[in-house]
């Protein structure tokens, strides 16, 4: 057989063959050593080498084929002479050797025509493999371009749908922070509301508190007595109310186990069941009716201390306040009652001052005589006897007039407290509304700096937050600057100090 089929049987794998060898030979010689590659003229040299015996053979097996071919021309010359021969002429007498030789090519021929044949059949059907496969192939192909272009299309409409709903979404996150900051500033505009009522409050108390105390004491224990007795009359109230509320709970657990009593003692299964349980539940019901509520008496008592304790609170705030004073008239009155009496205490205090330095002139002189006497008498009577007994009713004398002193000075201290405490009740009074509009110029001209301050500092000249919370804003801002000032690094501040004393120097 002159022909040789490839080992894989497949024409298409010779090109991905020789890719690879091309590859294992770059891989050898990225490990070879200098010495062992080649260069590019040797490569040439080998290449056209190889395609020199290629050539060559190439040439001998066309000088076969052509000599193959000038045999059968000559041979179907000899046939169509001999054939010619014996049909014009008489038939001559070949040799055996002869007869063989002849055989012999013609077989050769015969033989060469079936297996080129044969070797043609084969590529023939490879190739109609091979074009059925590729025909399968692109159909694949065509499948899996339909596919992709579908995945396409899908894949354009979910990114055209994702981006409406990320509009959507957009849009409705804007406006939810809107909303956010619309609520923001109502809830802050609201706490100042409150800030501002609680002030008011805590002023209102204190006034309620004076006027409290500036009542008479009949009236305050009076008032006390009706707030005690409507308190206890609350508590009474509330407490009726949870025992009510326990006995309907009871009534309800006795009638349902009334209830299941009832199919008990109808039923067929259950009447052999003992009638002792029956009578325990009866024993049990007595027991509960006759036993006093301990334990719900503790599940509840934290329930209505708590309800008591708001009950308070709610019944101060709820609770008119109930004022001694109903017109004007008589705090006017109290207030010159007041008045009288800060004078009438003035004027006890000087009186009180004045006999205290007279007591004070009385013992600085007594003190003076008695060292005065004293002194002669030390040295002249060395055993005391009568001059004992005047020392001795002379110290009782001072201590007397110490006692003295001691509880003026006590009084004077009562009486100043007595005169602070009422000038600061009259100044609270009589100068509240001059310390009102000072309050409210001072407040004025603070809001109007702190507006500034803010307008230069976060660029809204108009806003409608209070005061606090500008302040507030403005301290954000400083922490957040020195929090970036912290993160400049040192050379930069370095430079920029060195600039402005380079400036000021300047100047």
């Amino acid at each position: 057989n002159p022909f040789k089929v490839p080992p894989d049987s497949e024409l298409l794998s010779m090109r991905d063959n020789e890719i690879k060898k091309a590859q294992v030979e770059r891989e050898k010689r990225k490990t070879m050593k200098v010495h062992e590659k080649t260069t590019y003229s040797t490569k040439i040299k080998a290449k056209s080498g190889l395609r020199r015996a290629l050539e060559r053979e190439e040439e001998e097996e066309s000088r076969k084929e052509a000599t193959c071919e000038e045999r059968l021309k000559v041979l179907q010359e000899l046939l169509s002479r001999k054939l010619a021969m014996k049909k014009d002429y008489a038939f001559d007498r070949e040799t055996f050797h002869g007869y063989l030789q002849d055989r012999k090519q013609i077989f050769f021929l015969e033989h060469a025509i079936a297996v080129k044949r044969g070797e043609i059949e084969k590529m023939e059907n490879i190739a109609k493999n091979e074009e059925k496969k590729l025909e399968k192939a692109e159909r694949k192909m065509e499948k899996d371009a339909a596919m992709f272009d579908a995945f396409l299309k899908e894949n354009h409409n979910n990114s055209v749908e994702a981006l409406r709903i990320a509009k959507k979404e957009t849009s409705a996150k804007t406006k939810k922070i809107t909303e956010i900051q619309g609520l923001t500033t109502e809830i802050k505009k609201i706490q100042s509301d409150i800030s501002m009522y609680e002030d008011t409050l805590k002023g209102y108390k204190m006034y309620r508190d004076i006027l409290y105390q500036l009542s008479p004491k009949q009236w305050q224990e009076e008032h006390r007595k009706k707030h005690k007795k409507e308190k206890d009359m609350t508590k009474e109230s509330r407490h009726r109310g949870i025992l009510l509320l326990t006995f309907a709970g009871h009534s309800r657990t006795w009638g349902s186990l009334e209830q299941i009593q009832i199919p008990a003692e109808s039923c067929q299964v259950c009447r052999s069941i003992p009638t002792c349980l029956l009578q325990v539940s009866s024993i049990l019901k007595s027991s509960a009716e006759s036993l006093p509520q301990a334990g719900l008496d503790k599940k509840c008592f934290f329930r209505s201390s708590l309800e008591d304790a708001e009950g308070e609170i709610s019944s101060d705030e709820d609770e008119e306040p109930e004022l001694y004073f109903t017109d004007p008239e008589q705090l006017l009155i109290t207030f010159m009652d007041m008045m009288d009496e800060n004078l009438s205490f003035v004027l006890n205090y000087q009186d009180i001052a004045e006999s205290w330095n007279k007591v004070q002139q009385t013992f600085i002189t007594t003190r003076e005589s008695m060292m005065r006497r004293a002194e002669p008498c030390v040295p002249e009577v060395p055993f005391p006897n009568t001059s004992s007994l005047s020392l001795s009713s002379r110290e009782k004398e001072l201590a007397a007039l110490k006692e003295q002193v001691n509880t003026l000075r006590a009084c004077v201290a009562e009486e100043e407290e007595k005169v602070a405490d009422l000038k600061l009740k009259v100044q609270l009074f009589s100068s509240g509304e001059h310390e009102a509009d000072d309050q409210d110029k001072m407040l004025t001209s603070l809001n109007k700096k702190v507006l500034e301050v803010y307008s230069q500092c976060t660029g809204d000249n108009e806003t409608d937050l209070p005061t606090v919370e500008m302040l507030k804003v403005i301290e954000k801002q400083l922490n957040d600057l020195l929090d970036s000032v912290e993160r400049i690094p040192p050379a930069k501040i370095e430079k920029a100090v060195k600039a402005i004393r380079k400036e000021q120097r300047a100047r």
